[in-house]
């Protein structure tokens, strides 16, 4: 966590430098996931991609030179394991959060700061907002399965691909719909299948129908959502 620090204490600096009295806030977001990540790579041996830092940098203003001196210190930062900081105007951050409900709700739920104010301190995501990208979301997943099985043309290898490649994304809408119920995440076979590189045809065979049907159930509760 050391270097983690260090790391962040650079980003401030550079961050300073370019912007100087413009930058309002700098908060490092996704500590719980960082901090997991870290304690998977000491638990196992063998090569790791790093786990990078997120930080989101809210600014007064930002111009094509703000943007060209982040680029010669870009280098650093990923040195750093920093990943490319999102640099966000105020004005913009504050017009955003009905556009990218997942992704704000996600930072607000976990974020550190790290220099000057807390951007999110009177700001918050609408249910109404988050709802609705969920809907999107899961009438996307259901439209994908449909066509993936109608492709698939009763082949059960073609269906286990279609089933493990899309599990990250039925694990991601579940945890989206959790956010909106604010509940923990359910987790069922296909979620469990996530990181998995291949399941047996008779698997698929089996599985398919019933996550289909989850699909669907999910995309009617979040169609007839009210705020409770």
């Amino acid at each position: 966590m050391a270097d983690a620090l260090s790391a962040l204490q650079t980003l401030e600096r550079d961050l300073r430098e370019i912007f100087g009295a413009r930058l309002q806030s700098l908060v490092h977001y996704g500590a719980r996931e960082h901090k997991a990540a870290i304690m998977q790579r000491h638990e196992h041996h063998g090569h790791h991609e790093p786990a990078l830092l997120h930080t989101l940098a809210v600014t007064d203003t930002l111009t094509v030179d703000d943007l060209r001196a982040c680029a010669k210190r870009a280098a650093r930062w990923h040195d750093g394991d920093v990943a490319t900081p999102l640099i966000v105007p105020k004005i913009e951050l504050e017009r955003s959060l009905d556009v990218f409900p997942f992704e704000f709700s996600a930072i607000i739920a976990d974020h550190v700061v790290v220099a000057g104010s807390n951007p999110f301190e009177r700001l918050h995501v609408e249910p109404s907002d988050l709802r609705w990208a969920c809907e999107v979301q899961a009438r996307g997943h259901l439209l994908h399965l449909r066509e993936g099985y109608v492709e698939a043309r009763g082949r059960d290898d073609a269906l286990a691909v279609l089933i493990v490649r899309s599990a990250p994304a039925w694990k991601s809408l579940l945890e989206n719909m959790a956010r909106l119920e604010n509940n923990v995440a359910e987790q069922d076979e296909v979620t469990k299948l996530v990181g998995v590189k291949e399941i047996s045809n008779e698997e698929a065979a089996r599985l398919f129908p019933s996550y289909l049907a989850a699909v669907e159930r999910l995309t009617q509760e979040v169609d007839r959502w009210k705020a409770k």
